[in-house]
């Protein structure tokens, strides 16, 4: 040996840090279930049953005007919208709201069927609000009056709620908001760091700053441990780089841009990201909803290739092109992603790969899509484990291992 442990340890010695700032900055990946969608209901249309409603209405559209799916698949979509139709829920007093007299009362109302819904077993398994931004002062005062007034009807915190905060354009509002919430939960009672939000990427300078830099580490930083997800914002962003309003859509290279930005940027970080929405809506006659179906199924799968698992919902209806979608991609890939696995474990478990897995990522991503099926509803876990050989623990220690 040319060298010894002396040397080897004066030489290393600077990595130390290096090697703690990175395990602080990229813990991987957040862990647990993450919603398809997030559906989007301004205050004012926020009733005692609003989620068992889009889910009545969704199956009514669908028996209605049909969807060309196999009988599996339809039987799976139907079963989905009377058991879980919204995953997730933002109660909206942003752009979907705008700007009435009766937030104050809107505020209180909202939160107070949001306890209702818990109360009655019809509550997504998450949800929470969108507030207004904090670009002005009279939209900041806004923003921060509504958010108590919600926060105070509740009393206690619902599991799974998430606020959203959008139009970022600067760090410095990213840093006052978590400020904000830790002083709402001091004032509550409430544990520190139990109220999280998101952050939506819907401005130029949500991307790059007025220095040059990607503004989303930023962002992160100063978003610490409360900051969860990464929602991209489509018609204010491409909107906001100049296109055209037949431009404006998920599928434009500018919206392509932004997303691989903030991928890039929340890559091992535990941030999660979400696509935005489509304004194609599915209504009128049979013919203009079934278009409707057609272009948000392809947007849907577009976004799942691109690695975005969840996207907003606008309308009821879109909920089924939203599982037709969803169910459809992970179906398709189940026997041969599980298959893949199946062999990655009895190479990782044979007497000579000394117990070492070869290929992390595949494991990862192989374990990761099968979990994310089962979550969705898209298979259930006998189906998964039947095809993999493999319980589910095993394969989210493998995706554990995988993103450690």
């Amino acid at each position: 040996m040319l060298l010894d442990g002396p040397t080897i340890a004066s030489l290393t010695a600077r990595l130390s840090e290096v090697d703690r700032r990175r395990a602080a900055r990229y813990p991987g990946g957040r862990g647990g279930r993450q919603p398809v969608h997030t559906c989007y209901v301004p205050a004012s249309q926020i009733g005692p049953s609003t989620p068992r409603e889009w889910g009545e209405q969704a199956l009514a559209a669908m028996t209605e005007h049909g969807f060309d799916l196999s009988k599996d698949l339809t039987e799976r979509v139907k079963a989905k919208l009377a058991r879980e139709p919204v995953e997730d829920l933002r109660i909206d007093f942003e752009d979907g709201y705008g700007a009435p007299s009766t937030e104050d009362d809107d505020a209180r109302y909202a939160a107070g069927c949001l306890v209702r819904w818990h109360a009655e077993g019809i509550a997504p398994y998450s949800s929470g609000l969108r507030i207004k931004s904090f670009d002005t002062p009279a939209l900041r005062d806004r923003a921060i009056r509504t958010l108590d007034i919600f926060l105070e009807t509740l009393r206690d915190l619902p599991p799974g709620f998430v606020i959203t905060f959008p139009k970022v354009t600067a760090a410095e509002q990213v840093e006052v908001f978590a400020e904000l919430l830790e002083v709402l939960e001091q004032r509550l009672g409430w544990p520190t760091g139990s109220l999280t939000f998101e952050i939506q990427v819907e401005t130029t300078q949500s991307i790059v700053d007025s220095e040059g830099k990607l503004a989303i580490p930023a962002f992160i930083t100063a978003g610490g441990q409360r900051l969860v997800g990464l929602h991209y914002g489509t018609y204010d962003y491409t909107a906001a780089v100049g296109l055209g309003a037949a431009q404006q859509n998920l599928a434009h290279h500018a919206a392509d841009f932004a997303r691989h930005v903030m991928q890039v940027s929340a890559a091992g970080t535990g941030v999660r990201l979400s696509d935005g929405s489509s304004n194609v809506l599915p209504v009128g006659d049979t013919a203009q909803v079934l278009a409707a179906w057609r272009v948000h199924y392809g947007l849907v799968r577009r976004s799942l290739e691109h690695g975005f698992f969840q996207g907003w919902d606008m309308h009821p209806a879109q909920l089924v092109s939203r599982y037709a979608a969803v169910f459809g991609y992970y179906r398709e890939s189940l026997e041969s992603d599980a298959r893949r696995l199946a062999a990655y474990a009895a190479r990782a478990n044979s007497a000579d790969s000394g117990g070492v897995l070869d290929e992390p990522a595949t494991a990862q991503a192989l374990s990761a899509s099968l979990l994310r099926s089962v979550d969705c509803g898209a298979a259930t876990a006998e189906e998964i484990t039947q095809a993999t050989g493999l319980h589910l623990d095993v394969l989210r220690a493998y995706h554990r291992r995988a993103a450690s």
